[in-house]
């Protein structure tokens, strides 16, 4: 008798990850406009005030669709569940196995309200998430500026008696800006952006944010927005004064130069200015995400390219071992690390 062959077991294809772009998430917003038609060309809703564009979210609802390669039409949230280790490798989730960072485009051609976020130690008893996040200033009108930080000196006791007033801008440290500058906005840190900015922000996976004043207008609604004053003054950190923007120069050679942005125990940020035809290595194994903002860049993976232009990201899998960008133009980035 012969022996029986054993079962013949199939194993399901895992598909190999690459270098992922999506489609982006247009939100109107009644300080928005239509900037990013102009700088980069994304085809907005019409006659909306888009004010932000969410390039890589894994929020409920609003889950990035992946645009290009074999998985495209799968959305963040559907590779967080079938493929975490192989996109995140050491990199942490968050809350609830989510993809742990959000990033954005933002238009602002008006003034943001006047908010903050909630720290981690205090987030869950208000409700919310905390968030910390940066900003890099893609493009700035003349004398724009943002409201970050409290004044040297200012008490919560006279920052609350000047919200009952309608003054309570007049707490805010006020900050001059022009394009490539940088702020870092731990949680607890109020702020605003000012009008006439366009800004690449990178934060946690949040969407908690907790409003102190409005300018006293009305939303797209009509009827005024809902502050949340209570949940503000439990979330300040009324001992951050005056915070300036990201410091540090350039550093590098002819061909490409990079300055620190943000070294985070949550991510990491670099701007990277490149001469055409300057080619680098990304670092292997490590999640990583690759944002243009100015120029043509490509990106490659073993058998994967991907072209990106000024206001497009790509999401860089922590499994990949080896991946290349290369300066098509003149271009300048922000390569972030998720930690």
């Amino acid at each position: 008798m012969m022996p029986s062959k054993p079962p013949l077991i199939r194993r399901r294809k895992i598909p190999v990850l690459y270098p992922l772009t999506f489609h982006p998430i247009f939100k109107e917003r009644v300080w928005g406009g239509r900037e990013m038609e102009r700088l980069y060309r994304k085809q907005l809703p019409p006659g909306a005030p888009i004010g932000e564009s969410w390039e890589i979210s894994d929020r409920p609802d609003d889950a990035s669709i992946i645009a290009n390669g074999p998985l495209a039409g799968k959305n963040l949230s559907w590779l967080m569940e079938n493929h975490r280790v192989e996109l995140l490798g050491d990199s942490k989730p968050a809350n609830e196995n989510h993809f742990p960072l959000l990033c954005k485009i933002l238009d602002a051609r008006e003034k943001l309200s006047l908010q903050v976020h909630p720290p981690a130690s205090k987030a869950a008893g208000l409700g919310g998430e905390p968030k910390t996040e940066m900003w890099f200033i893609a493009d700035a009108a003349r004398g724009a500026e943002l409201f970050v930080g409290l004044k040297r000196g200012v008490t919560r006791a006279e920052f609350e008696k000047k919200v009952r007033t309608g003054e309570v801008a007049e707490c805010f440290h006020r900050v001059p800006v022009r394009t490539g500058d940088a702020m870092f906005l731990p949680s607890g840190r109020v702020h605003a952006i000012g009008a006439g900015l366009v800004i690449f922000e990178i934060q946690q996976n949040s969407d908690t944010t907790y409003r102190v004043f409005d300018w006293n207008r009305v939303g797209l609604d009509g009827k005024p927005r809902e502050l949340h004053v209570a949940q503000s003054l439990a979330s300040i950190d009324f001992n951050d004064f005056e915070p300036a923007l990201v410091q540090g120069k350039f550093t590098g050679d002819t061909l490409i130069q990079r300055r620190s942005l943000v070294d985070d125990p949550l991510f990491k940020v670099e701007a990277w200015n490149l001469n055409p035809d300057a080619r680098d290595r990304l670092k292997p194994k490590k999640l990583q995400i690759v944002a243009a903002t100015r120029g043509e860049i490509e990106i490659t993976s073993g058998s994967t390219s991907v072209n990106l232009s000024a206001g497009q990201f790509s999401l860089i899998p922590a499994g990949l071992e080896r991946t290349e960008v290369l300066a098509k133009t003149d271009a300048a980035l922000l390569r972030v690390e998720a930690n």
